[in-house]
């Protein structure tokens, strides 16, 4: 088989076309990226490897890499601050009905469709957290276990989110 310049041409197209869509869905939403050793914290500089409970990662538009949270909470702080006004890309949370509780790593899926535990006697890196759930059965029985109240996305209100005070129920700084 003889490679032409076209060929070549064609062939160079594609893999840029492949390159510049890395980290992006087809829908144009970014992937779920996984925790690193490094990862911290974009509020409070917190290594997010090091704490407990659920993680959260916005992907704001125009902004190569997510933003991290080391807790629910923080991330729902972030998204229903009333100054809150750029625009987001997508917003993944992790399954804790599937991820370690201690040293939570992957099953991230749309905060949107989730269900979250609020009040419940587990504690992420700030304390009390919004434990995040995919499917509502999983988070009943959350609640079920260690008390609590199960939202949808949409019900969480920004009283039930407030950061004041989350840094007194942490024991490690």
């Amino acid at each position: 088989m003889t490679i032409n310049r076209r060929h070549l041409m064609l062939a160079a197209v594609a893999g840029l076309s492949w390159l510049a869509g890395c980290g992006e869905k087809r829908d144009g939403s970014a992937i779920a990226l996984e925790i690193e050793a490094g990862s911290t914290c974009d509020l409070d500089g917190m290594l997010l490897a090091d704490y407990p409970g659920p993680k959260a990662q916005i992907h704001f538009a125009g902004q190569a890499q997510p933003s991290w949270y080391c807790d629910t909470v923080e991330m729902f702080n972030t998204l229903l601050r009333p100054e809150q006004a750029r625009a987001i890309r997508v917003v993944y949370v992790q399954d804790m009905a599937l991820a370690d509780w201690e040293q939570p790593r992957g099953h991230w899926f749309d905060a949107r469709s989730g269900f979250y535990v609020l009040g419940s006697r587990r504690h992420g890196s700030m304390g009390p957290t919004a434990a995040s759930f995919l499917k509502p059965s999983d988070a009943q029985a959350f609640a079920a276990a260690h008390g609590g109240k199960v939202l949808a996305y949409a019900e969480v209100r920004p009283e039930m989110v407030d950061l004041s005070g989350g840094a007194l129920h942490d024991s490690r700084m």
